[in-house]
């Protein structure tokens, strides 16, 4: 059933989830049609939540079957097939992991399956970095099990996964990096936090709150205003249940302080290119400190949401108090220009009003 000549096409277009990770879903439909299958997902090896990226046909299966009924706690797949995985196949499928058919359908996982109209199933492993990843692919009964030689066609995969999927780590990692740093210049204390709430960059302005502000213990990142941290703890377990293709549009948090005015902690989403599902980046956390006038950094304001140099000052005029028409005159524009900029500035940013775009574009204020 396999189509190897589909299957290469879509091999050599893999890389442009690199800089574009919504690619991924539609990259693994077209794998499922070059394989003759319904479905697939991407599951970590040892680390399974429910913001997998998973193609259409398969969603309601993860999400109403899979995590609801904790099947993902003792996956038999991850249990018999990661170590197959690490140490002698690039593929792994159900023949791999039982005996007979009999045993494979008395286990809850593919009982479960069954009440979804799947049962078949192959895992392409990969890198990204050190961690292990399956691309699960599903096929329905009629469209029978994997034999051999689409195993072998499918494990001509492996190697162009890895190779995306690593690069698009470090690509993230790059983007969070340049973020932060263009933070730093501007002596703006950030940091950055993974699925978990776990550190994943912090530029050097942040580091002088370290042990008076917040602490990093094990990895993840913990404020000392308790009522700060509980706040916090709420919002990275909403962040670990978002889409790394959803950017993050949460409510600042107040950091209270003994002896100086509190802190505001602003929430801003990754760039686009770090929410891949390999790193896992959710938020960039912005310490702002209250006693200090707010001013706006046109190129911060570019580089963050895709503007260009002319959206950007007429954001700011407005982020300032002044209306379309005032900041039109301010900008020697005419005036329909200006709406045209507005409805610009409102799709790259997310927005739909002018007071959220003063709210958004005031949390990113110096």
């Amino acid at each position: 059933m396999v189509d190897k000549r589909k299957l290469e096409d879509v091999s050599r277009h893999i890389g442009e989830a690199v800089l574009d990770p919504q690619r991924w879903s539609t990259l693994m439909e077209e794998i499922c049609k070059a394989v003759g299958a319904t479905g697939a997902a991407m599951l970590q090896s040892d680390i399974r939540t429910e913001d997998i990226p998973r193609t259409a046909s398969v969603a309601e299966f993860f999400d109403k079957g899979y995590f609801q009924n904790n099947l993902h706690v003792g996956d038999v797949r991850a249990k018999r097939g990661v170590p197959l995985l690490l140490t002698r196949t690039n593929v792994v499928t159900d023949a791999d992991l039982f005996r007979s058919e009999n045993e494979m359908l008395r286990d809850p996982l593919y009982a479960a399956l069954g009440e979804w109209g799947l049962k078949w199933f192959a895992a392409v492993g990969f890198r990204a970095g050190p961690a292990l990843w399956g691309l699960t692919i599903q096929r329905t009964p009629q469209q029978g099990m994997f034999d051999g030689d689409e195993v072998a066609i499918l494990s001509q995969l492996s190697a162009r996964l890895t190779e995306a999927a690593t690069l698009s780590t470090a690509v993230g990692r790059t983007a969070i990096s340049s973020l932060t740093n263009a933070l730093d210049l501007m002596e703006r204390p950030a940091l950055a936090i993974d699925r978990r709430g776990g550190l994943l960059g912090i530029n050097s302005k942040a580091e002088t709150y370290l042990s008076r502000e917040f602490v990093v213990r094990g990895g993840r990142l913990s404020l000392t205003d308790k009522d700060a941290n509980a706040e916090l703890i709420r919002l990275t377990d909403q962040l670990r249940l978002m889409s790394d293709l959803q950017a993050a549009r949460l409510s600042p948090l107040v950091i209270n302080r003994a002896t100086r005015r509190p802190l505001v902690l602003q929430l801003l989403p990754v760039p686009p290119a770090a929410r891949s599902p390999f790193l896992g980046a959710r938020a960039i956390l912005v310490l702002k400190e209250l006693d200090r006038a707010a001013t706006f950094s046109q190129d911060l304001i570019v580089k963050l949401f895709n503007l260009t140099p002319a959206q950007a000052r007429l954001g700011i005029s407005v982020a300032n108090g002044a209306s379309l028409e005032e900041a039109a005159a301010e900008l020697g524009v005419a005036l329909e220009t200006a709406r045209n900029h507005l409805k610009a500035i409102f799709a790259k940013t997310d927005t739909h009003r002018q007071g959220e775009l003063i709210a958004l574009l005031n949390k990113i204020a110096k």
